[in-house]
């Protein structure tokens, strides 16, 4: 979270700024419910890490995250030069792991008692796919 409006204006303008922005905001009604952003995890191969941020646990289990995530992941792979396209999470939210399965997204890589939420230890779970799944799954 941004600690004033001057320090979230700021970084939209950092990401609007950008050819392909790093980083959007999720508005529905006029209200800003949360965020989805990416970065690059290896420059040479263009894989990239993406993520979503709903700001309210009153819009979770809307459908929100994932339709926003969709759309997302789409646009970056019309966008970007890219061959794959993660997440990473971690066990406890199941939610974000559901996001991923909903979309196609394979869990690639568990690391185990990794985490620490609430003094809780979890897995760390990286979900991925491929350029050509998206492609086969989505096009339409």
């Amino acid at each position: 979270m941004h600690e004033s409006r001057e320090g979230f204006r700021k970084t939209v303008e950092k990401a609007s700024s950008k050819e392909v922005p790093s980083w959007v905001i999720m508005e529905v009604s006029g209200q800003i419910i949360g965020s989805l952003s990416y970065y690059i995890e290896d420059p040479q191969s263009m894989w990239i890490e993406t993520g979503i941020v709903m700001y309210q646990a009153a819009d979770w289990n809307k459908g929100c995250g994932t339709k926003a995530m969709k759309c997302w992941i789409t646009y970056l792979f019309q966008v970007l030069p890219i061959v794959r396209i993660g997440l990473t999470t971690w066990s406890g939210n199941v939610r974000m792991m559901s996001v991923g399965t909903k979309l196609g997204m394979q869990v690639e890589g568990r690391m185990r008692k990794c985490r620490i939420v609430d003094g809780i230890y979890y897995d760390s779970i990286r979900m991925g796919m491929l350029r050509e799944e998206w492609e086969a799954r989505h096009s339409s």
